[in-house]
């Protein structure tokens, strides 16, 4: 599969069809659920999943500010990804969830290449991620270099691993 945008090309190596457009307002709710459902993923309790339920909720407000990108397979939306410019040269992944039904079938992949080629096109030479600690392997794969860790923005004491990946390569 060919992965299109801002003349760039990349193959994913995906035997599903994917496309990946950017979020509609009405979508919200369901980015939301999705979310949560790619969260409990890891197998998080339910407290746990209480506690992240507001930071993980997508608004019309943070589309209104964030690059929100979802993808779809069939129709079907299967995950999505947002970038937060935080300055000139850097810009945050501040979220990237799969359906679980579809991770470890290249969609995540797909999702962060377009993620690197969006923000490059957008001027930044770097994309700086604070990863949940499951996704080490995917974030390490993508290119990221492990930077630290800062406390999660919903489970006080919780530090979660920071990434960098340069988009200048």
């Amino acid at each position: 599969m060919t992965l299109d945008i801002s003349s760039h090309s990349i193959d994913v190596c995906m035997n599903e069809p994917i496309k990946i457009r950017k979020v509609e307002k009405n979508e919200t709710q369901y980015l939301s659920k999705l979310a949560l459902n790619s969260k409990s993923y890891w197998g998080y309790s339910k407290d746990f999943m209480l506690a992240c339920q507001e930071e993980l909720q997508v608004t019309e407000e943070k589309i209104n500010k964030l690059h929100y990108w979802i993808a779809e397979n069939q129709n079907k939306i299967v995950g999505f990804y947002a970038l937060d410019p935080i300055s000139n040269s850097d810009y945050e992944l501040e979220a990237l969830f799969v359906d679980p039904t579809y991770i470890g079938k290249g969609f995540g992949k797909a999702l962060i290449i377009h993620a690197k080629i969006f923000a490059a096109s957008l001027g930044a030479e770097r994309l700086i991620i604070q990863g949940d600690p499951n996704a080490e392997k995917f974030y390490l794969a993508a290119g990221g270099e492990l930077t630290g860790e800062l406390e999660s923005g919903s489970i006080p004491g919780r530090f979660l691993p920071t990434y960098c990946i340069s988009l200048t390569n």
